[in-house]
């Protein structure tokens, strides 16, 4: 029977070098946008290091416009995508223009760029899969949930805008909640 879900597996050249870990301490699952044009864009971005370990930023899959799911670094590694709780979760990556390029502008704070339905349905896929191979699965979350932090506009230092914003205001929560057998945590 075929999958129902195609994973390419696609690891970083650094996934080796992250901190691993057993599957069981893996309670949590953060859901991000890329906030790039688009997946080659990414794992150009992905690719660099940014640690002295000679590692870089990553979620575990990346989810494409089109529902084509890819795996950059295996579950059992600890990717860096999220502050302070990178050891018991695992990141989701959905290409997503998000405020690409002027990230931190003031003036330019909208998340416009609706998830198409083809990505909603593998990441509910996605999600369906991870349930039952990660076993203390239980919270999901939005990259803007759990780092909180504001900081001042690159072009007007005076105000402050969010640090992280993603998935952002036109991410189907309400839909993928029903669907993922997750509570959402907000702490």
């Amino acid at each position: 029977m075929p999958d129902a879900l195609p994973i390419t597996a696609d690891p970083l050249p650094y996934q080796d070098l992250l901190e691993a870990r057993p599957l069981d301490r893996i309670d949590l699952v953060v859901i991000h946008c890329t906030e790039l044009p688009d997946l080659a864009t990414a794992r150009h971005y992905g690719e660099q290091p940014r640690y002295a370990s000679g590692t870089g930023n990553s979620g575990h899959w990346y989810i494409d416009r089109d529902g084509g799911v890819q795996q950059w670094i295996a579950p059992e590694r600890v990717a860096h995508h999220v502050r302070g709780l990178n050891a018991r979760s695992v990141g989701i990556e959905l290409v997503n223009r998000g405020r690409y390029p002027h990230w931190l502008h003031a003036d330019h704070q909208a998340m416009d760029e609706p998830y198409p339905e083809a990505q909603i349905e593998a990441l509910l896929a996605l999600l369906d899969r991870l349930r039952q191979t990660l076993p203390a699965l239980r919270w999901i979350a939005g990259h803007e949930d759990l780092d909180t932090a504001q900081v001042p506009a690159e072009d007007a230092p005076t105000r402050l805008v969010a640090r992280k914003r993603d998935p952002g205001p036109l991410f189907p929560w309400e839909r993928v909640l029903a669907r993922a057998g997750l509570e959402r945590l907000v702490p």
